[in-house]
Order: C-alpha cells, then structure tokens, then sequence
C-alpha cells in the first residue's frame, strides 16, 4: 500500500481547497491514483447544496478525450474515476493541468474547474541503448572529455533530476560540471593515459538515478576499445549555439553554419558533420545537416504550439582510421507567429427567450481559445449587429455570457440572427465567427384590438329571424392561444341579448327576432373581445344599429267623415275652403309623407290640397243648388314603395240662409254642437274668425312671454336618443321623428324624454305644366319617386323647466 510523507499530504489539502479566480476552483491529485481516490469537495467549495444537484441538472464537461474525474451527486465529491498517467498526458510540461466545466441550471451557472496532475516518481531513467562503445586513442592526453548519451526520465522536477555513477576503474571520471542548458548528456573524461597495449579494452557501468523518493535507477555498459595513432579530435568553436527561429520559417532555410577544426593532417583532419543517435526520430524529419560543411537546415514545419524548444547534439568526427570525433549542441529556440486562428465554440443556448426576460438573464455560454501565446493568444469577442438588445459580458477568462440587454418585444422582432467575432491581437490580426439565431417567445402583452372603436350599422325592418346583419373584427398581435379571440356581449345587457346575438369565433353579429322600426330604432351596446392568454386580455367595440324604416303601414284617415255633415250655405265663390282630411300614417320618413288625390267623379266641383288635405270648391256654387247633399271622395297616397293607400269620404249639404237658420234653431233645441263652414258675408263667421284671430294673437304673445321668462333656467340634458333619419328630394327637406319609438342600448335613456319634430321646409322651387309656380304645400314629389337620406345623428335634447 502506498504512503505519502505528511507534508506532502498538507500540501495536497491546501492546493485542493484553493479557489482561484472568480467562478474557478484548483485541486491537484498525485498520478496512477486509484479508481476513488479523493480530489474535492466540489459542491461545498462551488456554494451549491448537494440536495440541489440533481434537480438543477448538474454536470460537469471535460475538454480530453477521457473522464478521468467523476463526481458523487449524493455527497458532491469530486474522486479519480480511471488511471491518470501525467507522462502520457503532459509530457514534459511543467504544470499539468486538466481542465473541467461545471453547469448547473435554473437559473444556470457556470464554473471552471482545474486540477494539476502532480508527478510521482513512476519512471526510472532509461538510456536509449543497452551498451555504448567509444574508440579512444591511446595518445589521448589526459582531461580529454567525450560525450556520453545519457539516460532520459519521463518524469519531472526533482524526480527527473539524474546524477550518474560511474563504475570503479583506474582512467576514466566523470564530469559533474555546470551544464548551460542542463541536458542529460554526460562527459566521460580521461585522467590517465590509454595504454592499448596494456589493456585495449575497458568495461564500464555508466549508472543514473533520479532525485525521486524511493530513488529509481537505469545503468548502461561502457565499452572502450583503445585507438592507437589518431590523437587529435575535433573541436568546435563553441560548445553551445543558441539560436532562435520563427515558427514560419519556409523549408530549405538555414539554421546554422556548424565549424569544428582538427590539428592533425591530411585524411585525419578531415571532418563530417552529423546528428547525435540520442536525437528523437521526429526532430530528423524537421531539420538536416550537411555532412561535410555543418549546415543545418529546415526540412519539415515548425510549429511553436507543438514544440517551442529543440536540443540538436552534433558530433564531429574525423576520417582518421580510428577517427576522433568532438561535439557540441545546438539549442533551438521557435518563436510564436500569429498563425492560428482563434476559435469560438457555444457551451450552453438557452433558446427561445421569452420576451419579458429581465435585463441580464443569461442566454447563452460562449467559449474561446487561441493556440498562439502571448499578444497573438489574446483575444477580443464582438457582437453584430450593434444596436440588437443583447451584450456579451466577460465571465472569466477566455468565457464570455450573451445576456439580455435591453428591453425584449416579439412583436416588434420575433427572432434576432447575431454574429460573435473573436479578434486577437496579433499582426496582422486574426478572426472567426459563429451565427447565433435567437428566436423570442409569445407572452400575452397585447389586448385584442378592434379595427374600430364604434361600428354603425343599419339594417331594414322586417328582416327574417336569425340574419347575419354584420361582422366586427378585432386583432392581437400575439401569436397561439394568446392571439385566439372570443366575441361576447355583456350579459348584464339582458333585454339587449333577446334581440342580437355574436358568434363567439367569428364576431358575426345575427339578428334573434324581425326587428320592427316602429317599436325599436337603435340598438346600442358594446362587444367584447377577449384572447385565450394566461391571464387574458379583453378590448371593447361600441356598436349601434339603426333600423331602417320599410313602407309596411298604410295612411290611416282620423275620425269618420260620414258622421259630420257638413253644411255650405250657398253662393260659394271658387276657392272656398270646405274643410280638411286629416290622416296619418305610422311609418316614418318618405313612406309617412301623405299626398290627397281626389276621386275622379268629385275633381269636377271640389279640390284638395295635394299636401295639405283642405278640400275646396273650383267653380262659383248658386241658391239653385240649395238643399242638395254632395260626396266627395279623397285618395290618401303615401310615398313609400310599394305605395300604400287609404280613402276618406266628405259629405257637405248645400243649404240657402233661410235653411240654415232653420237647421241652427233646430240644433240647438238637441242640444248637439256643430259649426258648419259659412260663407263670408254671413256675420257669424265673421265674429267667429276675429274672436279666433284674437285668441290666436294673444296665445302667441303670452308663449313668447313665458320663453323670455324662462330661457335662463332651462337646462339641457344631452344622452344617446333616437336616429333622425333627413331625407331630400325635390320638393325640400324634411325631417320626421316618432314621440312613442323605443331605442335599447347599454344605457336606458332617461324617462320622459321628449323628441323634437323638424317641419316641412321647401328647398327647391318646383314648376306646374303652365310654368307658374305652385303652392309651396301643393308641391308634389319628383317623378321617380326618389330621395336620398342620412342620419345625421343620434343626439336628444331634453329640456327641464324649473
């Protein structure tokens, strides 16, 4: 079983319960940890109760291709759920770290999760060959130094630093001096001259150990085979190059001109130029070197985001027949080019976004990332179009949120399509995009709408049951259920509902019973119009429905004619006026307006008024036709189509003076009231007008009086009243009004109300076949029958007197 030392355990406590940055966590675990092996309390370190991690969906992402971490939903520790190998995973790389994303939702959170990988002491030093064998003169001086590969340690730190051991032997030590770039090349050096003949072969144990606890060790044999003659190695100007490269160095280019020189002559002096065996194969395939001039040069591609350092051991050997060799090292240095384009990926969409989302609520999660380093690593994020009610906002780094900005409205934009650009900073700079479309979801923000505030609508009396007499419509910019409208009428408007009714789907409006226009003109109430939404809104609609007046009554002729005689004492003169029908007729407007005709036997002697209904004599009457009883024989016509009738009878007795203070005396002896149409000359009928003008005269004068009085305390009463239908035809204007019709609205009118009478006025002067004008009441209707009418309003004007 595996112990780890108390202060390394403090040390993994202490990292583990570090937060590092806003919204981040840092924890460290050893490798080759087992399956469980406690990391974190990541829960209780994030602020988030263990009871809430299921149900806000908690779940954590990592960027590799394995899981090497899990986390217990019951208690919310985070453990080691598969073998962590750092050397598989980083190498060399100083600071392993594995890199987690925590989510949780409702509302949604995002965290950013680090746990370094710590090394252990896992792997001992390996050397790449079971034996290595140098040739080394015997006239080699003593201090001569040659290269040894030494043994590699895929750990880290202090458990890849290696110290060698060389075995016990009378000539060789080995040099523990500085080394600049602290390579694991070892330097075997001469202290005693060779002596071939003395020993031509030696055998060495080269051992390396690691600085790791428990130490781990690799050895290698040394093979030395004594050369005799060729005493001179190369030797380079210089043991270490440094040389810095950029990444886009094109193929073919030159690194650097190697130069190592030989004191001996001739064949020995002559030098060739070659990469060390300890040289990774993947390196040869980046860069050559020529051997007879040194050169080194780029065949393959450099890339600073794979390996940004090289080591290059090169040996020099000469051509001697027991060639010396010197070495040196080149140490390559990749600088970073902005050749990598940065990247943007979205984490979490939340989508649609409903359209009251309050300023912030986060829409999405976006992550960048730019394989450059510094300035070509450093990265902006745009948003376009400006202006669109969304922002980005930095979390932490390279982690930006898209949050709502500003207010939201479906029905102005009901979706938006953004583009996110990430920027860097290099030169020239680099950039990449994604498109983001956002639709907004409906909630029920808008009432129904009528296409009016108030609809006027008339209709025809007589109309069958059940007639659809109009349609309202109303809108709602919403969409579904909240967009779906239902048509009602108030159902406190009780007496209103037997008459109309509205399709609640369609707003068809249908007339219940046949509407008679003299019982009922207007019809005046409100529809409503209310959406499925949650709460649901409503929008109202005054409607009023004029009822159009059809020529459905006949003139009716008051009183009875047959039971007034009427006496005319004769002589007559011509145009005497005998007396007056009166008719009436229930209809309203142009179907109410009466014309008199008379029978043609009757047009001989007697006229009447076309209008006016006064019958009078044409031709002078003489006492010779005294005692003779005459009829006459009245059509009443109305206008309306198709045209209506009635007839009235008029009986006159045509009596001299001595009969007519016969029949006086013996009325009055009845007791029976009559008062016949005299001639002129008689004296009663002239007490009899001057008595009537006088009265005339001074009703007019006390009525004028009583207005004068009263015109300051009148008080007008205004409310909605009946239509007045005006209509206009060729013989003027008129304009009719019923005092017993009814009008049902929303409101009741108040009782009592009176309805002005508007008189006959002529407006056009209308010709007779001689061209003289005619009695203005005498006037007859145009020869088609025609007029034109409108309503003009639905104003009653109710007077109070005090």
């Amino acid at each position: 079983m595996l112990t780890w030392p108390k202060g390394l355990l403090q040390l993994l406590l202490l990292q583990t319960a570090w937060k590092m940055g806003s919204g981040q966590l840092h924890y460290s675990v050893l490798e080759e940890s087992q399956h469980g092996t406690f990391v974190g309390r990541i829960a209780q370190d994030l602020g988030l109760e263990v009871s809430e991690l299921v149900p806000r969906m908690f779940r954590m992402l990592s960027k590799g291709e394995k899981d090497y971490f899990e986390v217990n939903l019951q208690n919310g520790i985070l453990f080691v759920n598969s073998r962590i190998d750092r050397e598989e995973l980083c190498a060399k790389t100083a600071d392993c770290v594995l890199h987690l994303e925590v989510i949780v939702e409702e509302p949604l959170r995002f965290f950013h999760v680090e746990v370094e990988v710590k090394d252990m002491n896992d792997n001992a030093p390996v050397f790449s060959a079971r034996e290595q064998i140098l040739s080394i003169a015997e006239l080699i001086t003593s201090d001569t130094q040659f290269l040894l590969e030494g043994a590699s340690d895929a750990d880290i730190g202090t458990n890849a630093l290696l110290t060698y051991k060389l075995s016990m032997n009378n000539h060789f030590v080995l040099d523990s001096g500085s080394d600049e770039d602290e390579s694991n090349s070892v330097l075997l050096e001469l202290k005693i001259p060779l002596d071939r003949e003395e020993s031509p072969v030696h055998h060495l144990v080269l051992t390396a150990t690691d600085g790791g606890e428990p130490k781990l060790t690799g050895t290698v044999q040394l093979v030395i085979n004594v050369l005799d003659v060729n005493d001179n190695p190369p030797v380079f100007n210089q043991s270490v190059y440094r040389v810095k490269l950029l990444e886009n160095t094109p193929s073919g280019s030159l690194v650097i001109t190697l130069n190592a020189t030989d004191l001996d002559e001739g064949i020995n002096r002559e030098i060739i130029y070659f990469f060390s065996n300890s040289l990774p194969l993947h390196v040869t395939k980046i860069f050559s070197i020529i051997s007879d001039t040194g050169e080194i040069r780029v065949i393959g591609k450099l890339d600073y985001e794979d390996i940004n350092f090289y080591d290059l051991q090169i040996i020099a050997e000469d051509r001697g027949n027991f060639p010396l060799s010197g070495h040196c090292k080149v140490l390559l240095e990749i600088l970073d080019t902005n050749d990598n384009i940065p990247e943007i990926s979205v984490n979490s969409l939340s989508i649609p976004v409903v359209e009251n989302s309050p300023s912030g609520s986060v829409v999405a999660i976006l992550s960048v990332s730019d394989k450059d380093s510094g300035t070509n690593g450093q990265i902006n994020c745009f948003l376009f179009p400006p202006g669109v009610p969304f922002k980005l906002e930095s979390t932490f780094k390279n982690y930006y949120s898209l949050i709502v900005g500003a207010v939201l409205d479906r029905e102005q934009v009901a979706e938006y399509r953004m583009v996110v650009t990430v920027e860097d900073q290099g030169v020239p700079a680099l950039s990449s995009s994604i498109s983001l479309l956002v639709p907004i979801s409906d909630i029920n923000d808008n009432a129904p709408a009528f296409t009016q505030p108030s609809y006027t609508v008339f209709v025809k009396e007589n109309n069958p049951p059940g007639a659809h007499i109009f349609t309202v419509s109303a809108l709602d910019p919403d969409v579904a259920e909240n967009a779906l409208i239902t048509y009602w009428i108030d159902e406190k408007l009780w007496p209103l509902l037997s008459y109309i009714s509205i399709h609640s789907e369609n707003g068809k409006l249908y007339a219940l019973q046949s509407l008679d226009y003299e019982e009922l003109k207007l019809l005046e109430f409100q529809v409503r119009a209310k959406d499925a939404g949650m709460p649901s809104l409503c929008g109202n609609a005054t409607v009023q429905i004029f009822v159009l007046d059809e020529n459905d009554n006949a003139p009716a002729v008051s009183g009875s004619s047959e039971e007034n005689l009427i006496l005319l004492v004769v002589p007559v003169m011509p145009g005497h006026i005998v007396g007056k029908i009166h008719a009436f007729d229930a209809d309203s407007g142009y179907n109410a307006w009466l014309r008199y005709e008379l029978i043609e036997e009757s047009s001989v002697t007697w006229s009447v008024g076309q209008y006016s209904g006064e019958v009078s004599t044409k031709y002078p009457l003489e006492e010779s036709e005294g005692g003779k009883i005459q009829s006459v024989l009245v059509l009443v016509k109305d206008h309306g189509k198709p045209q209506l009738s009635a007839t009235a009878t008029l009986s006159m007795s045509l009596v001299t003076s001595g009969q007519t203070i016969k029949t006086d005396i013996n009325l009055r002896r009845s007791g029976e009231t009559f008062m016949p149409l005299v001639d002129s000359i008689n004296i009663y009928l002239i007490i009899a007008i001057c008595s009537v003008s006088s009265l005339f005269l001074l009703a007019i004068l006390i009525y004028v009086a009583l207005r004068c009085h009263c015109k300051a305390k009148e008080s007008m009463v205004y409310g909605p009243g009946m239509a007045t239908l005006v209509c206009a035809s060729e013989v003027g204007s008129w304009s009719y009004s019923n005092r017993h019709s009814h009008i049902l609205a929303g409101v009741s009118a108040e009782a009592g109300a009176k309805s002005d009478l508007m008189i006959f006025s002529p407006n056009i002067p209308v010709f007779a076949n001689n061209g003289e004008h005619k009695n203005e009441a005498e006037r007859p209707p145009n020869s088609s029958n025609e007029v034109s009418c409108a309503v003009y309003g639905i104003l009653d004007i109710r007077t109070t007197l005090d």
